[in-house]
């Protein structure tokens, strides 16, 4: 399995190394429009987040969001809602994993959660399909 890359934890409490969009794009997976999308994540694209972009006056000013007086702030409560209902993850517990245990830690934990039990990939959060074997553990529709 591979490791994940610490770039890769975002600003929102998103771990873009279980993101579809990432998966598609690190695995070579080619691009089919309003089917599989790519992304390279927000770290590496010199973004902070790019749900909280344009609604976030902080964004520049702190690493992760717990970071912020503010926190949570009712744009990370939405997308937290809505990651919670679709995907059964939540960014507020994220952001709070990595405050008490530090990003590393929540990296390894994020690891396993989401590794494939049939060959050790990375299970994405969002179609819960592993873009290395191509097993779906349990498909949303």
């Amino acid at each position: 399995m591979s490791d994940f890359r610490l770039e890769l934890a975002s600003f929102c409490g998103m771990n873009c190394n279980i993101c579809s969009g990432y998966l598609a794009y690190s695995r070579n997976i080619p691009k089919e429009r309003g089917k599989i999308s790519h992304c390279i994540g927000c770290g590496p694209r010199n973004k902070k987040c790019s749900f909280l972009k344009g609604r976030c006056p902080y964004v520049k000013d702190v690493q992760f969001c717990f970071e912020c007086a503010e926190f949570p702030c009712e744009s990370l409560k939405t997308l937290d809602k809505r990651y919670r209902t679709k995907y059964d993850m939540s960014m507020i517990d994220n952001l709070n994993e990595i405050k008490s245990n530090g990003v590393d830690k929540f990296l390894q934990n994020q690891r396993e959660k989401y590794r494939c039990l049939n060959c050790g990939g990375v299970i994405s959060v969002h179609n819960k399909k592993c873009y290395d074997c191509e097993k779906i553990e349990n498909w949303r529709e």
